[in-house]
């Protein structure tokens, strides 16, 4: 399993992100890639300069975030 040193050693460069909103994406989105098999990264749409938070799956499904929802299969 990926501890958070491995999870920020990944690199990250030719990450895909995909938005999901909850409302009007007017007011910034959060964009979620996967870059791993069982890792992830969490961006702010308002604050693109700003590095991406890392997570395995179990812990964006102990967060509540769904990856289906921003239509990436897990």
């Amino acid at each position: 399993m990926l501890d958070g040193t491995d999870l920020y050693a990944l690199d990250i460069s030719a990450a895909s992100f995909v938005k999901a909103c909850g409302g009007p994406c007017s007011e910034g989105c959060v964009t979620l890639a996967r870059i791993g098999t069982d890792a992830w990264a969490l961006a702010d749409s308002k604050r693109p300069d700003a590095r991406p938070l890392r997570f395995t799956t179990a812990e964006l499904d102990a967060a509540g975030i769904d990856p289906a929802r921003f239509g990436i299969g897990v």
